[in-house]
């Protein structure tokens, strides 16, 4: 018995919520809109119909067979007449109207018009079901259009759409096929065709390779996936289709359609829950081409936030302090951390804060004078309700920064992040025993707030430790420099778990230290 089932619910890039009325708050009415929807034989069916407005993209909801009360004008009317079916995955039908309304106006919208979505891929033997099919339906009255539609999805013999010339109307769709590798095309059209679909050749696509490694993360199970992120927003940005849901470390390679494509990650723990991941780096790919996308190297540190002076307080936001270096800020998990802020031996304020569950924390401290000032911040992942892995890697971060600050100036303080990628690691993030690991290490800064005054530091030094025991000894590594930032040879102990240490300066005497606690594993 075949089961429909909805695929990874979509979390958009930059979607924006339309208005929505019910049928019970149009305002303003002079005429009224029934929407009938008939199946593919011809009886009614039950579904919920979007209509738009024109020009003003107001939307409402109505179900079928109902009359809503609107302003005269023209309108877009929209819906998927989903049927079951015993033992199958039924049918959809993707149908829309342009639509007039005045005085009370009836549109039927009828599945028998419907044509299938037919596409074709010239796959290898290890193919051998149908495509599985996304599409979407939607009203172009802004230049967000993929914020006005209606989507369904079914195999490929399925899955139908009503044809209509409308230029206010566009038709969206995404195929996939599965196999030992997966295949993904996508297509958007102006009007719904009256043949929708089409036929693509492997010799046309390009090719992505998810490396999702372990050994970082809260949770083992990844869902990875893909979206297109056109130029210019169409029927196919809310779209998506899954790579791979599996337990990490893997490896997945999927060929798409040349264009812009949004890469992303979910990892959810052993009760169910959407902990962690996001979204990669947008990726612009040719026919051809090859790329591989990384998820869960290591090493996950701070991300962006620095201190800043502002309105005679050291402010710092306590957010993204353990990221996955190829998601940035979007994919840092929850921490616990402690924050103090102290010049010379007085302590002007402690504080423990965590981003669990809150929206509103910050660290604020009130100075009085200008002078040398020192931020410590020892961060722990936290997440109360789930069991992490066993023997987690970047389970705690600290960093020190000392700096001059003035409460008479709003400045971002003169301090680095430090960002160490570890070269040669296996899938599981681990070197091999009594190696030398190079880690590449980049001194970043990032402006912070638009109120804040932003300047360019230049780091004078750089230097590197590790630590084969939890960080109660300390060995100095060898550093040099290497294009933009620079490259620390660390020795590798027999077993265990290697920690990091950069501290970086400049030139007026502003330090900054950080420290990765279990940055990579040996095994």
């Amino acid at each position: 018995m075949k089961v429909r089932r909805r695929a990874l619910a979509f979390v958009g890039v930059a979607a924006l919520a339309p208005l929505v009325a019910s049928a019970a708050s149009a305002q303003a009415a002079s005429g009224s809109l029934a929407v009938t929807a008939l199946g593919r034989h011809g009886s009614k069916v039950s579904t919920t119909v979007t209509v738009v407005a024109v020009p003003s993209g107001r939307r409402y909801s109505v179900q079928s067979g109902k009359r809503i009360s609107l302003p005269t004008g023209r309108y877009v009317a929209m819906t998927d007449i989903y049927e079951s079916a015993p033992d199958s995955l039924g049918t959809d039908t993707l149908g829309a109207q342009v639509v007039q309304v005045s005085g009370s106006t009836s549109v039927t919208l009828d599945a028998r018009k419907g044509k299938a979505v037919k596409v074709s891929l010239d796959t290898p033997a290890d193919v051998t079901g149908p495509a599985r099919l996304d599409a979407q339906v939607c009203a172009a009255v802004t230049d967000m259009p993929s914020a006005y539609g209606v989507s369904g999805w079914n195999e490929a013999g399925h899955l139908y759409v009503i044809p209509n010339s409308s230029k206010l109307l566009e038709f969206g769709y995404l195929a996939n096929w599965s196999g030992n590798d997966s295949y993904i095309v996508t297509k958007n059209t102006t009007g719904i065709p009256t043949a929708p679909g089409g036929s693509f050749k492997r010799s046309n696509l390009a090719t992505m390779r998810f490396s999702v490694r372990s050994g970082t993360q809260m949770a083992t199970q990844h869902d990875t996936a893909l979206q297109p992120h056109p130029k210019a927003d169409d029927c196919t940005t809310d779209l998506m289709a899954e790579v791979r849901n599996d337990t990490a470390p893997y490896i997945a390679t999927t060929h798409v359609t040349p264009g812009t494509w949004q890469p992303r990650d979910d990892i959810f723990a052993s009760n169910g829950d959407d902990i962690g991941g996001g979204f990669a780096k947008v990726r612009t790919l040719a026919a051809g081409q090859s790329v591989t996308q990384p998820f869960g190297r290591a090493v996950w540190g701070p991300a962006h936030y620095l201190p800043t002076v502002w309105q005679k307080s050291v402010d710092f936001v306590p957010d993204a302090l353990i990221a996955d270096p190829d998601l940035g800020t979007g994919g840092a998990d929850p921490t616990k951390e402690t924050v103090v802020l102290s010049k010379g031996s007085t302590v002007v304020k402690k504080q423990t804060l965590t981003n669990w569950g809150s929206s509103d924390y910050a660290f604020s401290a009130r100075i009085r004078s200008a002078g040398w000032y020192r931020l410590t911040v020892d961060a722990h992942r936290y997440r109360p309700g789930i069991t992490f892995p066993a023997g987690m890697l970047s389970s705690r971060t600290t960093l020190d920064w000392y700096f001059k600050a003035d409460p008479a100036k709003s400045v971002v303080a003169p301090v680095f992040l430090t960002r160490f990628l570890p070269t040669g690691l296996n899938s599981r993030n681990q070197a091999a025993p009594n190696t030398t690991t190079t880690v590449d290490v980049s001194a970043l800064r990032g402006s912070q707030s638009p109120d804040v005054k932003f300047t360019q530091v230049t780091a004078k030094s750089v230097r590197v430790w590790s630590s084969a025991d939890g960080g109660t000894t300390w060995k100095a590594a060898t550093v040099k420099r290497s294009g933009t930032g620079w490259q620390a040879s660390v020795h590798n102990p027999s077993s265990g778990a290697v920690a990091l240490r950069s501290e970086v300066t400049d030139s007026a005497g502003d330090r900054s230290v950080e420290t990765v606690y279990r940055a990579y594993a040996i095994g």
